[in-house]
């Protein structure tokens, strides 16, 4: 009973709230991150790794944090340089955080950081219905930015502690900009005279399409619907170099042909243009049918790669932050660059644009003259199209390495834990452990992300759902009593408050050890410890992205060896992608996908089976 009542209390869903208010008023409301204690975060980290690494091991790392926590040692050394860092600045880890986790990372943004979402597949399966959608969906966004630009758009709340918005003000307008040795990200919604523009990409040519009139009043849909015509008609060539598909390459190799396109004016002008732009529409070639099963899978290997040289993976600009793709065939969704914002404003964003749509009807306008969309040239000399055919060949190695597994669990939704007065998410995540379980004999380092919005410039820090009380002993007694489910769920629902308030330990670790790179001469030891580098090999990386559409996010897994699981739990039933990679004989996205469905399936029966007071 006692169980019961925290879970109650624990576990209760917290939904998000939307109140209308200014935005930087209230942005100077909301506290700053804090910087945890030193001791409270030793401990637990020694706590994460109890399940993850062999005793021996981890009695070395209890020295190490032991002799690190001494008074006047290092840690403490370390701590005070945050704890000033965190006096002086609005958010004591944002820029580091951009820089190590997006900027400085040098392996493609294709699968290995950029995000995909599958939108329900839609009716339309020629050009007109293709382009209807895509002036719809663009005449919504347009919407959606007014009210960032009118600073309306409506505060969230959680738990009744406002969130930072200013993930919401970073997603348009904005590119990532490659570098040879680090990217930046720019913000063209804060120049003078920030765009009016979004580019279009069909056939792997791309267009500037102004979208206001001259009064500055948005575009109507029957008038973007007219100018997407023009673009197909004045695209229908698909000989040409795909010229994008260059910012799908490895960062140094793209940063290096970049140097060299930007040489010519005219490709400099071109660059810039789909750079400064609102948001990029890609309106894809169709592909060849699929089962409905299939769809959702092969949707979303188009969301995160395009499908390789010879489909659309030509057909994008990667760096862009805001990518619609529109297939002919109906396939439809988007792609993100993760460096600006996480998932639920681009999650909310499409919840806003998809009811947009359903309201918006093609409303015939008074004909008035538009210029005609802009194509953008670019001069391919001999060694760009040798960069061209080097991405071309560095992409199709990579869609054929993606293991993907789309897939929507029917027998039941969120309205089953909340029956049982558990958190949907602390029941998904007790399940991918008991499916990880049964897979491979072991527990492995998992990572949950979670929000620090309650915190200004707040991003994410990491919930572990492997702890010392959910080790493998316990997830094994998952099949045998329902208490360890109930006990498997406490656990993993108190990790939840403590890092959304900022107590969670792996962003404090990357804090200490980014401080110590600053501040000494050698790294401490922690920071070369084995236990160090197999807590960060997340096997499992995961994410839960809530929506009210039903759409699930995607994305690849961190390591070599490891899954990507995002999931979005509908009331009735649950959206599921899982990746893997090929390369990997170990792993096997539709095996795990099943082993989640069973795991899910069992824990249900059990917990109907166990009479409630037995609990």
């Amino acid at each position: 009973n006692v169980l019961k009542t925290l879970l109650l209390q624990l576990c209760s869903p917290v939904s998000v709230t939307r109140i209308a208010g200014r935005y930087l008023a209230h942005q100077e409301g909301l506290p700053k991150l804090p910087v945890p204690p030193l001791q409270q975060t030793c401990e637990r980290y020694l706590a994460a790794l109890t399940p993850i690494v062999d005793p021996e091991e981890l009695n070395h790392t209890w020295q190490l944090l032991e002799e690190f926590q001494k008074p006047g040692g290092v840690g403490e050394r370390l701590q005070k340089g945050l704890e000033q860092r965190a006096k002086k600045m609005e958010n004591w880890l944002s820029d580091w955080w951009l820089q190590t986790a997006y900027l400085d990372y040098r392996m493609p943004v294709v699968v290995h950081s950029s995000p995909g979402v599958v939108l329900p597949s839609m009716e339309f399966s020629d050009r007109q219905g293709q382009m209807r959608y895509a002036a719809k969906l663009i005449a919504g966004v347009l919407d959606f930015k007014s009210m960032i630009d009118n600073e309306t758009l409506p505060v969230e709340y959680l738990g009744g502690k406002s969130l930072c918005m200013n993930q919401y003000y970073q997603v348009l307008s904005s590119c990532r900009i490659p570098g040879t040795k680090r990217d930046n990200v720019v913000n063209y919604a804060l120049d003078k005279r920030p765009p009016t523009h979004i580019t279009v990409v069909h056939n792997f040519q791309f267009f500037v399409l102004d979208v206001y009139n001259s009064d500055g009043m948005p575009l109507t849909v029957d008038q973007i619907y007219i100018q997407l015509e023009k673009i197909w008609n004045s695209s229908l060539q698909t000989n040409k170099e795909p010229i994008g598909i260059l910012t799908s390459n490895h960062r140094n190799s793209w940063g290096k042909a970049y140097n060299n396109i930007i040489k010519d004016k005219t490709n400099k002008e071109s660059v810039r243009a789909i750079q400064k732009s609102i948001f990029t529409v890609c309106l894809d070639a169709p592909l060849p049918c699929a089962s409905d099963d299939m769809y959702r899978t092969r949707a979303g290997v188009q969301m995160l790669h395009g499908g390789g040289s010879r489909w659309n993976s030509g057909n994008r600009w990667f760096d862009k932050t805001l990518q619609f793709i529109i297939g002919e065939d109906g396939t439809c969704g988007l792609i993100y660059e993760h460096a600006p914002a996480e998932g639920p404003p681009i999650v909310s964003l499409i919840d806003h644009v998809v009811q947009y749509m359903k309201s918006s009807e093609m409303v015939r306008t008074p004909m008035v003259p538009l210029r005609m969309p802009q194509k953008l040239r670019f001069n391919i000399t001999p060694e760009i199209k040798k960069d061209i055919e080097e991405a071309k060949q560095n992409m199709n190695i990579m869609v054929h390495d993606l293991d993907m597994k789309v897939s929507v669990f029917s027998h039941f939704g969120k309205d089953f834990p909340k029956s049982q007065k558990m958190s949907p998410d602390a029941f998904i995540q007790v399940a991918l452990q008991l499916a990880y379980y049964r897979f491979y004999k072991r527990c492995c380092p998992t990572y949950e992300s979670a929000s620090l919005r309650m915190f200004r410039l707040g991003r994410t820090d990491t919930i572990r759902s492997t702890s010392i009380d959910s080790n493998t002993e316990k997830v094994a007694l998952l099949d045998k009593a329902v208490k360890y489910v109930y006990q498997s769920l406490l656990v993993c629902t108190k990790y939840i408050p403590q890092a959304i308030r900022g107590q969670a330990i792996d962003r404090h670790l990357l804090g200490l050890k980014l401080q110590a790179i600053e501040d000494l001469a050698a790294l401490p030891e922690i920071f070369m410890d084995t236990s160090y580098a197999v807590a960060l090999h997340f096997n499992l990386s995961t994410s839960q992205v809530p929506a009210k559409t039903d759409c699930v996010m995607c994305f690849g897994p961190v390591v070599p060896d490891g899954y990507g699981v995002c999931y979005n739990p509908m009331d009735a039933h649950i959206n599921f992608s899982v990746s893997a990679f090929n390369s990997c004989q170990d792993t096997n996205a539709a095996r795990l996908a099943q082993a989640l469905e069973d795991a899910l399936l069992d824990m249900k029966t059990l917990l109907e089976q166990t009479p409630k007071a037995k609990l």
